[in-house]
């Protein structure tokens, strides 16, 4: 089965975060990413000479690199020439560095009307903070989305930068790419698509900023049903210092939670939409929780409707991957049942379930570290070979290295 985005070709900038999880969402769907990463003098694309260091970047699963000086203007002229191959450029640079190297989308679109742009930015190109450095904690910040996040008397807390760089970003452009893609086989042509950050995360809270004039979150920060505020929607220390995570909204949930906590005979299904009354909830929860270990807890409320689970670590999470306990075996973001995407956890470990069930993990052979250990390149792996498939070209005939990047032969010369 061809992975939905076979035959997909993706030029993918070199950045950090953001930019390449929207590329190793389109590689993980089956498309070929090519990344452009600096040279490294004497290293890439140099037979017998030490191989680059990796990146920094732990988003490369599935991809190859090549390495180009962009201050060169052949080196323009050779990525110029891939983008008339090309379905999809990644800019992840600040706004007007690439139309800066001529490499803009007017530019690229006129050589490749198909091509489809997607530029990423942390604040609105157009916005009161587009000429300024920030990261997720500052898109964040001013997006709204930051003042709800964080408990009751306490200052807003950040979280990992998951939810603007990740989510806003990095998902949002790749949602903007696939909506081009149906778009473009509507009318035949390519367009930019423009992501931010601001933005991203101003939509993922569109739910809780409706939620502001409306009862369920009038109240502030931290004091409201879902935002900690409320006691049977929060998280619980067992006795062994483990925690058990609990949402029973829901009456019948709420009933059976507090039957299995021994504390049904208290009228808390009577009592718990009364707010005066959550703080002596919280303490009758803390203490019962605290009287047993997380393992005998989910012993009690496993295959339950109490809403009630443990807060697993990643590690432990691991640590049944081989087995698929704990949902430790790794898949991918969504499950097409026709053309699955690729596996993050080798296949051959699905064997004797379903078809469904195989294809709910993908297909292929799974990465290495299955889903736990990110994927590193260095400058130039890979790359030659993807130029060879593209476009037949072969070095030393339609390229060329210099100081480790490549080169489109006889643009030195030729008017860009």
């Amino acid at each position: 089965m061809a992975a939905p985005l076979t035959g997909v070709k993706v030029l993918e900038f070199a950045g950090l975060a953001p930019g390449p999880f929207a590329g190793v969402f389109f590689a993980d769907a089956g498309a070929e990413v090519l990344r452009i990463d600096r040279p490294v003098k004497g290293q890439s694309h140099t037979p017998n000479s030490k191989i680059p260091d990796v990146t920094e970047d732990l988003l490369a699963r599935h991809k190859s690199s090549i390495a180009v000086d962009l201050k060169n203007k052949a080196g323009v002229a050779l990525v110029k020439e891939l983008a008339t191959k090309a379905d999809v450029i990644i800019d992840p640079f600040r706004p007007g560095v690439l139309e800066r190297l001529g490499l803009g989308p007017d530019v690229l679109q006129a050589v490749n009307p198909r091509i489809i742009y997607a530029r990423l930015s942390g604040f609105r190109r157009d916005g009161k903070y587009k000429d300024m450095a920030g990261h997720d904690i500052n898109y964040l910040a001013i997006s709204g989305v930051l003042s709800v996040l964080g408990r009751s008397g306490e200052k807003p807390t950040p979280p990992w930068n998951i939810l603007a760089d990740f989510a806003g970003g990095g998902l949002m452009l790749a949602v903007g790419v696939l909506l081009a893609l149906a778009a473009r086989q509507q009318t035949g042509k390519g367009q930019v698509v423009e992501a931010n950050m601001v933005d991203g995360a101003s939509y993922l809270a569109s739910f809780p900023r409706f939620a502001l004039k409306t009862p369920l979150g009038e109240h502030a920060r931290g004091q409201n049903l879902l935002d900690t505020g409320c006691p049977y929607y929060d998280t619980y220390e067992t006795s062994d210092g483990g925690f058990m995570a609990i949402g029973p909204i829901e009456p019948q949930f709420f009933k059976i939670l507090v039957d299995k906590l021994g504390l049904g005979d208290q009228g808390w299904e009577t009592r718990r939409h009364d707010r005066t009354q959550w703080p002596a909830l919280r303490t009758a929860l803390t203490n019962a929780f605290r009287s047993r270990t997380r393992a005998q807890w989910e012993a009690v409320f496993d295959g339950t409707d109490a809403c009630c689970t443990p807060v697993l670590g990643f590690p432990e999470i691991e640590a049944g991957r081989a087995t698929g306990a704990r949902e430790g075996d790794l898949r991918p973001a969504v499950a097409l049942r026709s053309t699955p995407l690729l596996a993050v956890t080798d296949a051959a470990k699905a064997a004797g379930v379903s078809e469904e069930v195989r294809n709910r993990r993908g297909q292929g052979n799974g990465v290495t570290g299955e889903g736990y250990v990110g994927q590193a390149i260095s400058p130039g792996q890979g790359g030659e070979d993807v130029l060879k498939r593209w476009r037949g070209w072969n070095k030393g005939s339609e390229y060329d290295v210099t100081n480790g990047g490549l080169v489109l032969k006889g643009a030195e010369k030729a008017r860009l």
